[in-house]
């Protein structure tokens, strides 16, 4: 018999003798004393089976050489997202060589490279809510960049995406499938995560800190990428070097934790050289400050490169690199002008690698048509679990599912400024409804202001010094309709939507924009003030969670919500220690006297509720 059909029926045996005796314990209380003595009896008899059953175990475990974790023995791969911010696909992978990137190019040998994969934003935070939810960000209240900032401009309250009650994070899904969770260090999620949606996020977060045997989903966040790299005084991040001891907590807490503080110029790494050939694109103009901008953007990829090469170094030191998933990929595209936050490839097409375990599929190159809202389902997949109706995602790997036809994507307002745009995009052609016309395309976003290469264009805007194609973002109005071949125009520069010629497809990409915008119930003209009323049905204020209900019968705590779809998160107390990670509840659980039970309620986009503390008596 093999070690894991051993270790399978042991289990087995084990949850229904436990099921059992539980079910004793729990009428126990009111046994007559003839009754008592058959429970002792079923007592002995449940530990002598908890005695075979170990001898099993160990008789299981002993046959192989090497103990491996239980997740390898189950099949469950650990899963390892790897997130760069603000990076376009300008990667030797890719074709561009301007600088070496060993580290990503081994993912590429040993793993899948996907050339077609786009973000529904150009911006972070809409794009984090589409991998955290599996759903469109315009379709739930994620697509204004932030819900929560630049009020005083706006004159609108503080509010938070609102996906329908039954949708959980990803995180959330995975805890349930017995996985423990680690996001190191960003959310940014367009709402608050539930207290129950990770076992750990923040700078410590590791995998390295879950229990023996349970397999891992863990978040790694690399942000020396972001459009603030370009800012000067130019450095790196001295938050990010905890990559490179990021399981060593004592020299993480020395490091600065706000991003502002930075590395000087004269100290940070410099893995390019500056008088590099730098392909610039034709809508940036070829200037000393356009030029150091594009050292910085690609000096910090190679620095990221090395970043990611330390935290796959640890995985290969624990021997989980051929029991791992691992996705590389950035939150949107690149962070220079005209990249970050419009709705062009620029802004939203992005990498993809995928190493799968034992490197299978090797250096295959995939070009199918990838979203970000078919990253969780593809991940709840690889996992074994079904993927919840209420996501509009896909799975992508699986040889036997249908490839998408269509990627959609969606701009409205950012920081202070709004503009109003959908798109929709196959392999080749690219449909944008512009429903602000005579608005300019520039959005002039005091942060992206910071960046000397978007300075130098606006120098030359006043100046008269652009090329038609350079002043072409800076027009003051806009067509209704936009169509782009973007195998011959990759930039998309050259509108075809007036040309008879492309007339039908056209057609073809306005009805998909319809369905798409109808599916998701999507009303591009709904201002943020009617969307804030629907998100809160109506009230004048966000709604907030009902506080959580403790019931306690026979010796089992079930807790409740009267807020439909709450999620509760609950931490049980003992001997005065409090565990870090607040466990999801499911089921009724046992709970004894002395302890104090921690309880806290969250629907998704509401308030959460108060906490509450409930302590067993007799």
């Amino acid at each position: 018999m093999s070690r894991n059909l051993v270790f399978k029926l042991s289990l087995s045996f084990l949850r229904v003798s436990y099921n059992s005796f539980v079910r004793t314990v729990q009428r126990g209380f009111d046994l007559n004393l003839r009754s008592q003595k058959k429970f002792k009896i079923l007592g002995i008899g449940l530990f002598l089976t908890l005695l075979f059953l170990a001898f099993l175990e160990f008789i299981s475990f002993a046959a192989s050489d090497t103990a491996q974790d239980v997740n390898a023995e189950e099949n469950k791969p650990n899963i390892l997202w790897l997130v760069l911010e603000d990076t376009s696909p300008i990667l030797p992978p890719y074709g561009d060589n301007t600088i070496v990137t060993p580290n990503i190019s081994r993912l590429a040998r040993e793993g899948v490279t996907y050339t077609n994969v786009y973000s529904p934003s150009g911006v972070c935070s809409p794009s984090r809510a589409s991998l955290a939810l599996g759903m469109y960000p315009s379709s739930i209240g994620a697509n204004h960049m932030r819900t929560s900032s630049h009020t005083e401009i706006t004159g609108l309250p503080v509010y938070e995406a609102v996906p329908p009650p039954q949708a959980r994070m990803l995180s959330q899904y995975l805890r349930e499938q017995g996985y423990y969770t680690t996001n190191n260090y960003k959310t940014d999620y367009q709402f608050q995560a539930p207290k129950n949606a990770w076992d750990e996020s923040g700078i410590f977060a590791h995998w390295r800190n879950r229990p023996q045997g349970k397999p891992f989903f863990s978040v790694v966040n690399f942000t020396t990428t972001h459009e603030s790299g370009l800012f000067e005084p130019y450095g790196f991040r001295e938050v990010e070097m905890r990559h490179y001891f990021s399981d060593n907590a004592e020299r993480i807490a020395k490091l600065p934790s706000n991003h502002i503080h930075k590395t000087t110029e004269s100290e940070t790494a410099k893995h390019v050289k500056k008088d590099t050939n730098f392909p610039i694109p034709p809508y940036l103009p070829d200037t000393q400050a356009v030029r150091r901008d594009m050292w910085k953007m690609y000096n910090n990829i190679a620095e990221t490169d090395r970043q990611l090469g330390a935290v796959l170094e640890q995985l290969e030191q624990d021997g989980l690199l051929d029991n791992t998933v691992i996705f590389f990929y950035s939150d949107h595209g690149g962070p220079l002008p005209r990249q970050k936050r419009l709705i062009y490839d620029s802004g939203l097409k992005v990498p993809l690698i995928i190493r799968f375990p034992e490197a299978k599929n090797a250096g295959e190159i995939d070009n199918q048509l990838v979203s970000f809202v078919d990253f969780a389902p593809t991940t709840l997949t690889l996992v074994g679990q079904n993927v919840p109706e209420h996501m509009h995602g896909r799975d992508f790997i699986q040889k036997d599912t249908e490839q998408r036809k269509y990627v959609h994507a969606a701009a409205d307002r950012f920081d202070g400024l709004t503009d109003t745009i959908r798109a929709v995009k196959d392999k080749r052609y690219k449909y944008i409804r512009n429903y602000r016309p005579d608005q300019g395309y520039y959005l002039p976003v005091k942060y992206r202001e910071k960046i000397p290469s978007m300075r130098e264009l606006l120098r030359l805007r006043d100046a008269g010094g652009l090329t038609d194609v350079q002043a072409q973002w800076f027009r003051q109005t806009k067509e209704v309709d936009e169509l782009f071949d973007v195998t011959t125009d990759p930039h998309e520069l050259v509108n075809l939507a007036n040309n008879p010629a492309h007339a039908a497809k056209l057609q073809v990409l306005k009805n998909e924009m319809d369905r798409w915008l109808d599916q998701i119930e999507d009303d591009p003209l709904m201002s943020e003030r009617n969307l804030i009323d629907k998100l809160w049905g109506g009230k004048s204020i966000k709604p907030k969670t009902k506080d959580p209900e403790v019931t306690l019968r026979n010796g089992m705590a079930s807790l409740s919500s009267a807020t439909f779809g709450a999620s509760i998160s609950y931490k049980i107390i003992q001997k005065n220690y409090e565990p870090v990670a607040w466990e999801i509840y499911s089921d009724p659980f046992a709970f004894s006297e002395g302890a104090t039970l921690k309880v806290q309620a969250h629907r998704i986009g509401y308030e959460e509720s108060e906490t509450i503390f409930y302590e067993a008596r007799k």
